[in-house]
């Protein structure tokens, strides 16, 4: 595409592609935004070196032209969005690309492959936090994310970041926690067990290294058997135990009564073993005090991706006048024009819908609400906040701010409709 605008002479004319999904996975009820900070942060190192150049020029996968252009390379253009951690539902233009079509059209892939993994990962996290009775601090139990060994090694970094965003309390990826400031933690595997000759030896090695606030696994040969001996060697101060397999809430009920019997009283359970939000909720009213979640995590739990598209909304003509642009495919139909978006509240605050403009603004249709876009890029330039540590933070609080301005049925498993409308306006 790139190419042929060049010879064309289209490649110069501003542009601007906005990412929606045009609906939620099936049963869902709201979406959340998550990968901005990332998308920021690639775009800051989006060059093409002489590697990639080389590449191009001798598989003539390009023209001259176009690996000038693309030696030269720098996004100079404008990119607003809604500000990370926020919820959005069908048709919400969660970003807007503005820029000549030589340079917007160059960070769609980029841009999709961000957005659809770490919004997946952050929508089905989201849920799972709402199981577990929210966050920590709200009254809720910790989850943990431990899925880095059920994806790819990019993806679960990446994962880990966007756990957080939802309200994750840790993460065992130490790469999340080198890069963004996402606490970590761990917990001895099976495999540290089998290897001493007895579960004693191995109970004594974790509890003389880390000492006795150190969590156990017992459920390697029997529990009962086990929590007796990680009780005796660590004592009352043994920080927790937990559990990988089998019925979790029969054994929850099972460990905390022989934990309490024998003075352990403020010794924690973690329970871990292919949870998802459902299963979370049915250990709610198990005596169970966090959750280690992996594998659905980080597939997503049954919706890999968000299922964003990245399309041309708006163009200048040959006149150059900005026009607004649109597909009209079955099934795939897009509206053309700039949008503006708004939540409308009612009059205690509670989001009731999302107003979309295209042709004016919202004010101008007579409605209002809270906006929704904020500035990410100007020309070129990154705006502060939303990058590195500081946006993983951010992030976090605008998601809990908007979570809690849903209606309650936001709060629902079951499947249903957005727990909001789109309507345009």
């Amino acid at each position: 595409m790139l190419q042929a605008a060049l010879r064309s002479g289209a490649a110069d004319r501003q542009c601007t592609f906005e990412v929606f999904a045009r609906r939620l996975p099936q049963g869902r009820r709201f979406g959340v935004v998550a990968g901005t900070g990332r998308v920021l942060e690639g775009l800051e190192s989006f060059r093409f070196g002489r590697d990639e150049l080389d590449f191009l020029a001798e598989r003539g996968i390009v023209d001259d032209a176009t690996l000038d252009f693309l030696a030269h390379y720098r996004f100079g253009g404008d990119i607003t969005g809604y500000a990370e951690g926020e919820i959005y539902v069908p048709n919400s233009p969660v970003l807007q690309v503005t820029a000549t079509f030589a340079e917007a059209c160059l960070l769609e892939t980029f841009v999709l492959s961000v957005l659809n993994h770490d919004s997946a990962i952050a929508s089905a996290g989201a849920r799972m936090v709402m199981a577990a009775g929210g966050a920590p601090d709200a009254g809720g139990r910790p989850c943990v994310e431990m899925g880095s060994r059920r994806t790819h090694e990019f993806s679960a970094t990446a994962a880990a970041r966007a756990a957080a965003v939802v309200g994750f309390s840790a993460t065992s990826n130490l790469e999340a926690g080198r890069s963004w400031g996402v606490p970590t933690l761990g917990t001895a595997a099976h495999a540290f067990t089998l290897l001493h000759d007895t579960e004693e030896e191995a109970f004594t090695a974790q509890v003389e290294t880390f000492g006795p606030g150190t969590t156990l696994l017992v459920d390697t040969y029997d529990v009962e058997s086990a929590v007796r001996k990680a009780a005796e060697i660590a004592g009352p101060e043994l920080g927790a135990v937990r559990l990988d397999s089998g019925d979790l809430v029969a054994q929850a009920h099972e460990v905390r009564k022989l934990l309490d019997s024998l003075g352990n009283t403020e010794t924690r359970i973690i329970v871990s073993s292919d949870l998802d939000e459902f299963a979370i909720a049915g250990l709610a009213a198990a005596p169970v005090d966090a959750y280690g979640v992996g594998t659905r995590l980080v597939t997503g739990s049954g919706a890999p991706t968000a299922s964003m598209v990245y399309k041309l909304v708006q163009r200048q003509n040959s006149a150059g006048a900005e026009a607004p642009v649109e597909k009209s495919s079955p099934n795939k139909a897009s509206a053309g024009g700039r949008k503006q978006a708004v939540r409308g509240l009612d009059d205690d605050g509670c989001a009731e819908v999302e107003l979309i403009a295209a042709d004016r603004t919202v004010a101008e249709t007579g409605y209002s609400g809270r906006e929704l876009q904020t500035p990410l890029v100007i020309r070129g330039i990154v705006q502060p906040g939303h990058t590195g540590q500081e946006g993983v933070l951010r992030a976090a609080q605008q998601h809990r701010a908007s979570l809690e301005e849903l209606p309650a049925a936001a709060q629902r498993l079951s499947e249903g409709e957005p727990v909001i409308p789109t309507v345009f306006v």
